[in-house]
């Protein structure tokens, strides 16, 4: 069974850090590529970053382009997402997710976790 397991959100200043982390587990993590989607309140979800099974290509949305980074470890089953000049509308569940193959469409999420960006 896929599980994916986000941790690392919480409540910040803006411009401050966070680090979230995404627990993979019951898939070859090392074999796909991953991605973060938001879903701020009150809106759709939102695509932010994606990387490659590697980890030596990444996509960013232009929202957070120069603020987020993305990253994986593969040795872990980790996926990480470093977020930087954090401001009000970056506040959102954040969600790894799984694509069925290549960088087809989402087959599992984890569960969320939550950022506020407030002061």
């Amino acid at each position: 069974e896929v599980q994916l397991v986000e941790s690392g959100g919480g409540l910040v200043q803006p411009g401050g850090s966070l680090r979230l982390s995404c627990a993979a587990s019951g898939f070859t993590f090392s074999s796909y590529a991953m991605s973060w989607v938001r879903q701020a309140p009150g809106k759709g979800l939102e695509w932010v970053s994606a990387i490659n099974s590697g980890g030596g290509s990444t996509s960013y949305a232009d929202s957070v382009k120069g603020r987020f980074t993305i990253s994986r470890d593969n040795a872990k089953n980790t996926l990480y997402l470093q977020m930087n000049s954090l401001k009000p509308e970056d506040t959102a569940v954040y969600y790894c997710a799984k694509p069925s193959r290549g960088w087809g469409p989402f087959d599992s999420w984890g569960q969320g976790t939550q950022v506020t960006v407030s002061s």
